[in-house]
């Protein structure tokens, strides 16, 4: 139902994205976009850049009056940089950097200088998804959903995670520069950065989204390629430097036995004894309809199929490829060994991807919201969703 199609250089223009299938008569504005895009930039451990760009969104098309109008949107992001970078001299890129695309790429498009690659795979192109996924935020919050989400770990540091669900944790979050509710996680975490930019290296981490407010039954189990989970799993790896993502405590999960790894089921009218019986758990009956689950160890997914509790959707990070301190590679110009150079880079970005996370976990849900209720426009989809 949803297509989102982002063209642009990290250091040409601007970006520009075109997002195809939103219906009509959705309240939006470019200050709303522009939060998220605000977000996206923050968090400590981020490079220099950020000072020079602002993002903001320009809406090009297929919104009038402040409302959707059915049609593609269009949308342009300027790049503050491309004016600076005129003046100075590119060279030929010809030493690949250990861990980006750069000698893959050239590699595939038969390509003489990776400074081509280097400029499209940047992940200065997430601040187009972030602008659209704002938009499928904005359609969800419309029908009660909302998607908030928190760093869980950075170089091998742990948070301490805080309930989402919760207003006042989520607000904590944003305030927070490594975006994590705990005031002593996030001292420890800003240690683990500031180390790692001592050491002239990088690190990476893991953060979490989650999505409040899901309806059942959005996704499928009865086709492989329309099941939410790989949907979600396929737009969050799609992330630069994401290596690994799961659904709840996934990886956790697969070393305990099947008697405490799924979710036992009890009629509403049993939600009382539950609570009652898990007064001394972190975890939290949840209703839906007339049943409810003691635990969401399935991330809020079952055979491909929201269930009703909270979406819970966890990436791993790996470190920023670029790092102050020379890897070794190969100048294929010619053949011999030589060390990566250095571009102005992150040293952590961890908590500027998790903004980027909800962005892509907002497009699918939508997605996959709009399949089950979806109308032409806002007024239809409200006949039909219950």
């Amino acid at each position: 139902m949803l297509r989102l199609l982002t063209a642009g250089e990290s250091h040409g223009p601007a970006l520009t994205g075109i997002l195809e299938g939103m219906p009509a008569g959705l309240p939006l504005d470019a200050d709303f976009i522009n939060r998220d895009l605000r977000r996206r930039q923050g968090g400590y451990g981020r490079s220099g850049r950020q000072v020079i760009e602002k993002d903001q969104v320009e809406l090009l098309g297929g919104v009038e009056d402040g409302k959707t109008t059915g049609a593609p949107i269009a949308m342009r992001i300027e790049n503050r940089d491309f004016a600076n970078q005129q003046k100075r001299e590119k060279p030929v890129l010809t030493v690949p950097r250990p861990g980006h695309a750069d000698l893959s790429g050239a590699q595939k498009y038969r390509l003489d200088d990776m400074r081509t690659v280097l400029e499209r795979a940047s992940a200065r192109e997430t601040a187009m998804r972030v602008a659209a996924g704002a938009i499928a935020k904005r359609l969800l919050g419309e029908f009660g959903m909302v998607v908030a989400s928190q760093v869980a770990e950075i170089g091998g540091v742990a948070a301490e995670s805080r309930d989402l669900a919760d207003p006042e944790v989520r607000e904590r979050i944003e305030e927070s520069p490594v975006r994590v509710a705990d005031a002593a996680s996030e001292q420890a975490l800003i240690d683990c950065i500031d180390q790692a930019s001592k050491a002239r290296d990088t690190v990476g981490g893991i953060f979490e989204v989650q999505v409040f407010g899901l309806p059942v039954g959005l996704g499928s189990y009865v086709h492989w390629d329309r099941k939410l989970d790989g949907r979600l799993a396929q737009a969050v790896m799609s992330i630069q430097a994401i290596k690994g993502v799961e659904i709840g405590p996934g990886f956790d999960v697969a070393r305990l036995p099947g008697t405490r790894a799924h979710d036992e089921i009890a009629s509403v009218s049993s939600l009382q004894s539950a609570v009652s019986s898990l007064h001394s758990s972190d975890q939290r009956p949840t209703t839906n309809n007339q049943y409810t689950r003691l635990s969401n160890n399935a991330g809020g997914l079952e055979g491909g199929v929201t269930n009703g509790q909270p979406l819970v959707v966890r990436a791993a990070m790996k470190p920023i490829s670029t790092t102050l301190t020379p890897m070794r590679s190969v100048d294929v110009a010619t053949g011999e060994e030589a060390h990566a150079i250095y571009q102005r880079s992150d040293i952590c970005a961890v908590p500027a991807a998790s903004v980027v996370g909800e962005a892509m976990v907002a497009l699918v849900v939508a997605d996959a919201f709009l399949e089950k209720f979806g109308g032409d426009s806002i007024a239809e989809i409200r006949e039909r969703y219950p």
